[in-house]
């Protein structure tokens, strides 16, 4: 039988996984099953837990069938996961989660605990110890809103968990963290001694146990029986630790060297450079790496995919022919300039109550403008957290693409006018799952080549013409925001007027 692992990932709108050989990286399944978040209230995104594990076993099981039946059994030597974060899944002693997941940066609601944790730490402090300043990102602030707004689930917390370290737990019954993630709870990690900060653990996560902190490429442990008889994966296969769903997806790219930067495509936007020295910025993220001795600054847009695929439901369009007439409308989009920042905005404005706009609408716009301007506003974005991570230090010297959105080339290319980027496209951009079956074989200590596993196979450079408009338009980018943050602030906040707080059941992740 060929040796395989197996490669799962939670995202934001689906679960993913692949069958990969252990050796060569060859894709022997795929599998996807699509799911939605929970939008309680303006600012909130949460999720149930407990979809991320039915979603597990039900793509295991899909893998398994269909490797068999198109190429006879495999014998699975590994398993990787990983998942979208940071996320905080807070659990009772059983494992059972008390609420639903509070997500990453797209959630908003703990800014109370965020401004008053920075008041009381301070914020050179903070980014000394744990590398950020505390944003929507953090994982820290919303351990707090919990506490503080829903002292019954709090009260039956005991450990704290992410999708990748959830499912690991699932499977092996172990309660470990990988690094990466755990660096992004600010500020409860200290980045530099790569270890739990016990003072402020104690001080914003009291009764909650510190999780054993792994690499993304170790083992967390073996599959036990009761998982073995619900996903079919052998009793006594290996599990990594694995890790949040970006890093995951670099990996399966190549893109986690020095001088390296990663794109991701997808419903938002995430990009992350690598280096050896821990650069600090308030309008970023640093954070460690994947893998000893790496140190990342990373940023994402609260809207990419997202925002696209709302044009589309709004539009009654499919993606062929939005992109077809986007194509079309040109560089500029006839004149139109949107914000992406549908969804608030992270990096680099960090202003949750930030929102979309759309400039210099006339009555002859057609939906291909507007599809337009919504990919040129996230290559907008790209580029201004580009330029924030020059800014801080970041030595950019390649630049990789992945994610769903690399399929076509239309946005890729304007987002290489917009930057003036090179980006390196490679064979395989499943992503995450596939970056998670890697890890497993590394894992083994067969040390496979990403290379060799996923090999670059098209170069999307810039087209010299465009630059000049893209310039202007940038700048013009700038002007919108600061011309509009007090009007589109003033309706963020009827907005969550008008949203009450939606009640949960105790004792229910809802």
């Amino acid at each position: 039988m060929t040796a395989v692992t197996l490669g799962v990932d939670i995202g934001t709108s689906s679960s993913k996984g692949v069958l990969a050989d252990a050796v060569t990286g060859e894709v022997y399944a795929s599998a996807t099953v699509p799911h939605e978040v929970d939008r309680p209230r303006s600012g909130w995104v949460e999720m149930d837990a407990r979809v991320w594990w039915d979603e597990f076993v039900r793509i295991a099981r899909t893998l398994f069938a269909e490797a068999s039946s198109a190429r006879g059994a495999v014998d699975v030597v590994a398993v990787g996961v990983s998942g979208m974060g940071p996320c905080v899944l807070l659990a009772d002693d059983e494992g059972e989660p008390v609420r639903p997941a509070i997500l990453y940066g797209v959630d908003s609601r703990a800014t109370e605990q965020i401004e008053r944790m920075t008041r009381e730490l301070g914020a050179e402090e903070i980014t000394r110890i744990g590398g950020s300043p505390l944003t929507t990102q953090a994982g820290g602030p919303k351990i707090a809103w919990v506490a503080e707004e829903e002292p019954g689930a709090y009260a039956r917390a005991r450990r704290l968990f992410m999708p990748a370290s959830w499912l690991a737990s699932r499977l092996t019954g172990e309660y470990v963290l990988d690094h990466q993630s755990a660096s992004q709870l600010s500020p409860l990690y200290d980045i530099e001694g790569e270890q739990w900060h016990e003072p402020w653990w104690q001080r914003f996560a009291p009764g909650l146990e510190a999780p054993a902190l792994r690499w993304a490429n170790e083992f967390a442990g073996t599959v036990t029986t009761e998982a073995a008889a619900e996903t079919g994966i052998p009793v006594g296969t290996p599990v990594t630790a694995g890790t949040i769903d970006a890093w995951s997806e670099a990996v399966s790219v190549g893109a986690h060297g020095d001088g390296d930067l990663m794109l991701m495509y997808g419903t938002t936007m995430f990009l992350i450079a690598t280096g050896r020295q821990t650069l600090r910025t308030p309008s970023m993220w640093t954070t460690v790496g994947a893998f000893p001795g790496t140190r990342n600054l990373a940023g994402g847009l609260a809207t990419s995919g997202a925002l696209t695929a709302w044009l589309k439901d709004l539009t009654g369009a499919d993606y062929p022919s939005l992109l077809a007439e986007a194509s079309a409308s040109g560089p500029g989009a006839n004149g139109l300039l949107m914000l992406p920042y549908f969804a608030g905005e992270r990096t680099p404005i960090l202003d949750p109550d930030a929102r979309g706009v759309i400039a210099g609408l006339s009555l002859s716009h057609t939906r291909g403008d507007l599809y337009r301007a919504a990919l040129e506003a996230t290559a907008f974005g790209v580029r201004h957290n580009v330029e924030t991570m020059a800014a801080a230090g970041a030595d950019i010297r390649r630049t990789v693409a992945v994610g769903g959105g690399t399929r076509g080339t239309l946005w890729l290319q304007i987002v290489s006018d917009v930057t003036g980027l090179e980006q390196h496209v490679p064979r395989t951009t499943i992503g995450a799952a596939y970056g998670a079956a890697f890890l497993a074989a590394q894992a083994l200590g067969a040390e496979p080549d990403i290379a060799e596993w996923n090999p670059i196979e098209s170069v999307i450079r810039p087209t010299p013409g465009h630059t000049a408009r893209y310039d202007e338009l940038f700048d013009h980018y700038h002007d919108l925001y600061a011309g509009t943050v007090t009007v589109t602030h003033a309706l963020a906040a009827h907005q969550r007027a008008q949203h009450p707080a939606r009640s949960f059941t105790e004792g229910t992740a809802a």
